[in-house]
């Protein structure tokens, strides 16, 4: 009958699902904990450039905090 598909069905969805899951997973790991940015936009590009340079290190994702911004 027609639940006889649920269980290849379900097999497919996990494995379409494991990559996008892993890559965000990748990402956090190696950003310091941070989710991966997107510049979509040249606006956001200036934000990341901007952050870039006010870490000190030439890492984006590596903030100093507020406080410690002159």
């Amino acid at each position: 009958m027609w639940y006889e598909i649920l269980p290849g069905f379900a097999i497919m969805t996990i494995c379409l699902v494991i990559p996008g899951v892993a890559t965000t997973q990748i990402h956090k790991f190696t950003n310091g904990g941070k989710e991966k940015r997107i510049a979509r936009v040249p606006y956001q590009w200036y934000l990341m450039q901007r952050d870039k340079q006010l870490s000190g290190t030439g890492k984006y994702y590596e903030s100093k905090g507020l406080e410690n911004i002159n």
